[in-house]
Parts: C-alpha cells; structure tokens; sequence
C-alpha cells in the first residue's frame, strides 16, 4: 500500500511520543515521572463537570452548528470583551476541537501551495507540520536565550518574500514560555500590516502568567491590526480542560466562514456536551485559575534555581506557560552523548524521567521539562536527574 506523500513528510508529535513512551512504562510497573505531557495536573474544575453532566441529561447530546453553539459564541464574546477589550461578532468566531484543530482548519483555509508562513523557532511541535499538511511552508526563524527567544522586524525583514502569507506568534511561548510585551509587538503589527501579512495569535496560555509579568494580544495594538489578525485560544489550558477539545479562533468572518466549510465536511462540530462545559468555564467563576496559576508560578520559583544550578545547564526563567527550556548541549557533552535525543532517551530508560527533546521544537540542543506536576515530582525528578549526571560524569 502507498500513502500519501502529505502523510509520508509529516514528523510525529514529539510531545505525545515521549508522554506514549513513559505510559508504556507506567503500564510496565516503573515508577516514571513525565515531564513531557503539556497540560495541567488539575482536575477540571467540579461546577464545569456539573455543567456538562446537566447538559448530557438534558439530552443535549446531538449535532450542533459546525462552528459551534451560539451560546459558546456569545460566551467567547464576552470573554474577549471582558479580557481584551475585543468587540466580535458571532459570524467572526469559529469554535473547535482544540486550538489545535482551530489551527489546522486556519492553514488549510489560509495557504494556498509554496504560501510562507514564518514561524519563530523554538515553536510549538504542530506548526510546522500543520503548515506542510496545508502545501504551504513554513519559515522558521532561530531565535536565541540573549534575545529571550523572541523575533524583532530585522528578522522579519531577512525572512519575508513575495510568498509570505502569515507570521505566527506564540505569547506566552510553548516550550520558552517567554512573553511578548507592547512594545515588543508594535513594530513586529506595523510590518504585518505593512505587507499585508495575516497575523496568527495563540493565546493558549494567556491566563498562566507568572512573577509579575503580563500579557498583551497583539491585536489590541489597533482596529486595523486587530482586522488582520486571527486570535487563536481555548479551555484547554486556562480551566485544565485538555481532553474535553475545546479551543476557538475569531478573525475576519470571511475567513472564519471558510474555516467553517471546512470543519463541516471533516468533524461536523466539536463534542456538544464539550460546548456546555466549555460555557460554563467562560460564564462561571474564574477562581479556579488563579489557584492553579498560583500553584505553577511555586513551582516554577522552586524548581527553577535548582536546574540553572546543573553543571552545563542555561536556561532563560519563563514568563508564563508551565515550561522550562534548558540548553543542555554542553552536559550532553559531558556525559558522552552524541546528541541531546540520546541524553534524553537514556534519562528515561536509566532514571525514568520523561522529558521532550529540543529537535522537535526546532532547538536540538535543548530539551522541554513541564513543571504541570506536583512539586514533589519535580524535586523527585531533579534528584533523578542529578543522579543521572554523577553517573555519566565519573
């Protein structure tokens, strides 16, 4: 059998393989501790379950519009109003299984073959492949720790071409966790909207900001870069809600009416029970993300001196997100691998600590610890890890 050659030139999710992997070694009976899955450790919040339970016996069970209830609309409306200051309309806002799938429907309604979208890299697994699975390609930008991971206009100018169609940014980053400010993003929406190029914004991780540091959506700059941008954003992260799938774009209603054609002839709509819970986060109390929020910015402030303390170890303290991103290339080094996939793959078999390497991410000399664990884990796994090092390094 010969498969398609979309299929063939796609890379697996290096996240979901190592968060497999460690799995099997749970299901083997290894005390694993994995710090590679990129969701909270929270459960969802019980009056969201309440929610969904309600709307399941209700028998709120059946199709719904392939972009969503209008009740969830009107929820995400009011949400971006509430958070952002965003005035949409219904007919601009498409609703998803995920922001993940939100931003598959985005690229293949976007790109048109050999179209360029320039993605800064490190980046979060997904994009580049989404890009390629749409004919489109994807331009990456290495970014480096002295700049804080983030682009300015001297590296969009090197990277744009005739073929540009978008730029993607990703504030608070997956895997740096790093945050663009204001002023940080005003000259990156002047050159945007200079060469008409369509602005991607994933806000996954808007609400899990850390140390004093804020967010900024690039489209609160102005009405015209708000027009050219497409504001990507979900439950998933925000109310520990990963596997309900529920994430959503508001753009242009021209391109959310494409994105909708195109949902409505792939997965129809998302899960409806999903859609009341997803209501009932947005419309419901917000306390529970403080909590967790809270719960992170500990760990992060724990955990962190202790992993710049490795010898060999850099690593830049995220703003937001639940991610460190350590450079680990001269500890590799000096544990004698040959690169930091194999460091990585040997943790896990010797220590059964799971972490991400940087190749997926477009960084091969760093790798991604989730801290959305308990911070006995990430003591446990630092103490593992140290371990690891000492016997590498006799």
């Amino acid at each position: 059998m010969q498969f398609a050659r979309r299929a063939e030139m796609i890379t697996p999710s290096s996240t979901l393989a190592i968060t497999a992997k460690a799995n099997e070694l749970k299901a083997s009976g290894f005390d694993v501790i994995g710090l590679g899955a990129g969701q909270p450790d929270f459960n969802t919040p019980e009056f969201i379950i309440d929610a969904a339970t309600e709307a399941a016996q209700a028998g709120h069970t059946k199709y719904t519009p392939s972009a969503g209830l209008p009740e969830l609309k009107d929820a995400i409306i009011k949400k971006l109003k509430r958070d952002q200051g965003f005035d949409y309309e219904r007919n601009q806002i498409i609703v998803g299984n995920g922001a993940k799938h939100v931003l598959y429907l985005l690229f293949q309604a976007l790109l048109n073959p050999s179209d360029e979208v320039i993605i800064p890299a490190p980046y979060w697994v997904s994009y580049t492949e989404q890009v390629k699975l749409a004919g489109g390609v994807p331009i990456t930008i290495e970014t480096s720790e002295r700049d804080h991971f983030k682009i300015t206009v001297a590296d969009l100018e090197k990277a744009v071409t005739a073929k540009t169609k978008a730029v993607l940014i990703n504030s608070p980053s997956n895997p740096t966790g790093m945050i663009y400010s204001k002023e940080e993003l005003e000259p990156i929406a002047e050159f945007c909207v200079k060469h008409d190029l369509v602005i991607i914004s994933d806000e996954i991780y808007e609400k899990l900001v850390y140390n004093g540091n804020r967010f900024f959506s690039i489209a609160q700059l102005s009405e015209s870069v708000k027009a050219q941008t497409v504001v990507v954003n979900g439950v998933s992260k925000s109310h520990s809600m990963t596997g309900w799938r529920i994430g959503y774009a508001a753009a242009d209603a021209a391109l959310i009416q494409a994105m909708t054609n195109i949902a409505s002839h792939s997965t129809s709509n998302p899960a409806s029970v999903s859609q009341y819970a997803a209501i009932a986060a947005y419309n419901g109390p917000q306390e529970s993300i403080e909590t967790m929020r809270q719960a992170f910015e500990q760990r992060l402030n724990t955990i962190y001196p202790r992993l710049v303390n490795l010898p060999g170890v850099t690593c830049v303290k995220p703003q937001g997100a639940f991610y460190l991103f350590p450079n680990i290339r001269p500890l590799s080094d000096a544990c004698g691998f040959s690169c930091v996939t194999d460091w990585v793959k040997a943790l896990l078999d010797e220590e059964k600590v799971a972490v991400v390497p940087g190749a997926g991410f477009g960084m091969p000399d760093y790798i991604r610890l989730s801290y959305a664990t308990s911070l006995d884990n990430l003591e446990k796994a630092l103490d593992r890890i140290e371990h690891f090092i000492k016997e590498h390094t006799k």
